[in-house]
């Protein structure tokens, strides 16, 4: 069983080919079975999640409150995560808060399911 370090050095590689689209990184990352659930519904499978840096680039990322509760070979990590992309050419701004379901594997931490829920100030 790999240490917490590794589940945190994953969780940074991830959010570090998020911001440079390394969808060969990404590739290495994410359950063949991963899921995702947007901040607005949707769902993407694996391919996906890849496919949409075609059209999605993140400007920025960063990550605040992260909170880790790590069950035997599985982790869940926490965060609110603060955003500026572009989407089909178009720029936003998102604060979501981030929940992310990470399995170990033989070969390493795996990210098996992320979801995005808006957060709204006030």
């Amino acid at each position: 069983m790999t240490g917490m370090d590794d589940l945190l050095r994953s969780q940074r590689e991830f959010d570090e080919a998020e911001l440079r689209a390394d969808v060969d990184c990404l590739e290495s990352l994410l359950a063949d079975d991963f899921l995702s659930i947007g901040e607005r519904g949707f769902v993407l499978d694996k391919n996906q999640w890849m496919a949409r840096h075609a059209d999605f680039a993140y400007l920025s990322a960063e990550s605040l409150d992260l909170d880790v509760r790590r069950y035997d070979r599985c982790a869940i990590l926490r965060d609110i995560h603060h955003s500026r992309a572009t989407w089909r050419g178009q720029e936003m701004m998102l604060k979501t808060r981030r929940s992310q379901v990470w399995v170990e594997q033989p070969e390493g931490w795996k990210l098996a399911a992320i979801q995005f829920s808006s957060l709204v100030d006030g």
